[in-house]
């Protein structure tokens, strides 16, 4: 009897000493272990748009200053407006090892398609910026000016054809609300990546489409589009002749915004980890440049203060988006 008593506590002492050094399964990370495998980064949407340049831009910045110990993977999973991305971010829960960076589609995809997951489901890192818009037709196009657009929308026989990312996303809401205070109706075309949208644009399949200025700023130099209105609140200074919605009586037009994410349940020292590391990125003079290069509105939030920003924002847009009969 008494060696049977001895072996249960010599049992039970193994036991706690494994519990203690991480002996436990699950997605739970032992203190201290995290980060220690391989990053799995999921980029929503297809290369060269917004979302894709602020994920490759954050990654270089990672690597370079060796701020995360293992390798990186960087995915593009585009697909039903950020659903197919999002989604494989979703079905790793309890990992600290999938990543994701955000969009407006990260809010508005889920008010229209039954995705399975809302933004309120992932585990929040920060925002870091908001992206404002430029309205661009062709660059042989006969507008010339704002108001010739307008004119011409107005009186033209038929809807025009505008683009946009995403079937219900800030590009569509900010068609939406210029359309509705100019007093033009519009076909709206969804695209999943920016060099489907170009094409389209430059082939005279759209009229018209908004875009993220760094996304576009190439293209305008080039002279290959012509901007007619920035969605911003100032004009931009290597725009100075293109004028904002404001000044043309179009107010409170929506930015994209820019954050960070883990898949829902992801352990706190994940999440701890994430945000005391991307605090280090954004005051680094590469995440300066991409900010000024970009053209955004340099806008920080983390953890909880984060999710309170989506959730007004997620506010915003449905009553827009109900308004203008999309949902």
């Amino acid at each position: 009897m008494r060696s049977k008593w001895i072996a249960a506590l010599g049992s039970f002492a193994l036991c706690a000493t494994l519990a203690a050094c991480g002996g436990s399964s699950g997605g739970d990370e032992a203190a201290g272990d995290y980060p220690s495998e391989d990053l799995d980064w999921t980029i929503a949407f297809g290369p060269g748009g917004g979302n894709d340049i602020m994920a490759r831009t954050m990654v270089d910045i990672i690597e370079k200053h060796d701020l995360y110990p293992e390798n990186i993977q960087l995915t593009n999973r585009e697909g039903g407006s950020g659903a197919t991305g999002w989604g494989y971010l979703s079905n790793q829960r309890g990992s600290g090892y999938g990543i994701s960076t955000t969009s407006g589609s990260y809010i508005t995809t889920p008010l229209q398609a039954d995705t399975g997951w809302t933004y309120k489901d992932f585990t929040p890192v920060g925002l870091f910026a908001t992206d404002d818009a430029i309205f661009v037709v062709p660059g042989d196009s006969e507008f010339e000016t704002w108001d010739d657009w307008v004119q011409h929308a107005k009186g033209a026989d038929k809807k025009v054809v505008l683009g946009g990312i995403s079937t219900v996303n800030v590009d569509f809401i900010l068609h939406s609300k210029i359309a509705e205070e100019a007093g033009y109706e519009f076909e709206y075309v969804p695209f999943n990546e920016e060099g489907q949208m170009q094409t389209a644009l430059f082939s005279g399949a759209l009229d018209a489409i908004v875009s993220n200025t760094g996304s576009i700023l190439g293209q305008i130099e080039a002279k290959e589009v012509r901007p007619l209105l920035f969605t911003g609140p100032e004009r931009l200074d290597v725009l100075p002749d293109v004028p904002t919605g404001e000044e043309t009586g179009i107010v409170d037009l929506p930015a994209m915004p820019r954050g960070m994410i883990l898949p829902p349940d992801a352990p706190k020292e994940a999440q701890d980890w994430w945000i005391k590391t991307m605090k280090e990125v954004v005051e680094t003079p590469e995440w300066q440049e991409y900010i000024e290069s970009q053209y955004l509105a340099e806008n920080i939030l983390w953890g909880e203060e984060f999710t309170a920003f989506l959730d007004r924002t997620s506010t915003e847009f449905e009553t827009v988006l109900k308004e203008a009969g999309a949902l």
